[in-house]
């Protein structure tokens, strides 16, 4: 896997290491667009292992992990899903947004999040040890959790979990200008711009400027957008419909770009 650049916020990179050398998986928790996705390929690379994402909905079902018989000219032929290819491979399995998936089929990790390591295929009466340096990767993101759609006990207690947040300023302004070459007065501004959004509290708004979203801005700043435009664009519209949040939005927008 190519490299990926990624700044520490803390000991998340020894964390992650000891878990995978001591064969336990990991369950990522923080808010969308706080690089969550962007460490586990970071970690895959530094590893040398191979990544398999899934990106988890909630029509996404057991088959779809594991695998199906499918039709192949005039034959049935099994074919696997990406749980059982890495499991085989010794790659990194990144389930993203796990909490997405339909609980029944969360339940298959168990066997292969404790010491027996196995993933049992049902359609073909078998159990697939895993490979020595397979890992499983969970992420989700609190804040859209409800009574109905969260991680089970016995499914938590297994993981190793690992917290992720909006990064410090100074971090994060060193991700827009390390990674993605994005001007530091402007990187600047749109730090402290984010800062104030995170601190708001208004009906309507479910989610706050994330990271991803400064990334966006800035992209859009270099070809040839306004600040403000581009800021109103990828923040204040897209994160919200109500027309007086984003008024209020844009109103912020304006005294910081």
């Amino acid at each position: 896997m190519s490299k990926v650049q990624y700044i520490p916020v803390g000991n998340e990179e020894q964390l992650f290491t000891a878990a995978y050398k001591q064969q336990l998986p990991v369950l990522l928790k923080g808010p969308t667009g706080v690089g969550k996705t962007r460490f586990v390929e970071h970690m895959a690379h530094e590893l040398g292992r191979p990544l398999i994402t899934v990106a988890c909905h909630e029509d996404l079902t057991a088959a779809d992990l594991i695998g199906r018989f499918i039709l192949k000219g005039n034959e049935t032929v099994w074919q696997d899903g990406p749980l059982t290819t890495s499991v085989k491979e010794g790659a990194i399995c990144y389930l993203d947004e796990v909490v997405e998936a339909r609980s029944d089929t969360v339940v298959v990790l168990h066997p292969l999040t404790d010491h027996r390591r196995e993933l049992n295929i049902e359609r073909l009466a078998a159990s697939l040890k895993a490979a020595p340096e397979f890992m499983l990767v969970l992420s989700y993101n609190p804040g859209y959790q409800t009574l109905l759609k969260d991680l089970k006990a016995s499914t938590r207690q297994r993981m190793v979990a690992m917290d992720f947040d909006f990064p410090p300023m100074e971090v994060e302004k060193r991700v827009l200008t390390e990674i993605y070459d994005i001007e530091p007065g402007l990187a600047q501004n749109l730090v402290q711009l984010a800062a104030a959004m995170r601190r708001l509290e208004a009906p309507g708004l479910s989610e706050v400027a994330s990271t991803r979203a400064l990334v966006s801005t800035g992209k859009m700043v270099k070809e040839g957008v306004t600040p403000r435009d581009a800021g109103v664009a990828t923040m204040a519209s897209a994160l919200s419909d109500d027309p007086q949040v984003i008024a209020g939005l844009t109103s912020l927008v304006e005294q910081y770009l």
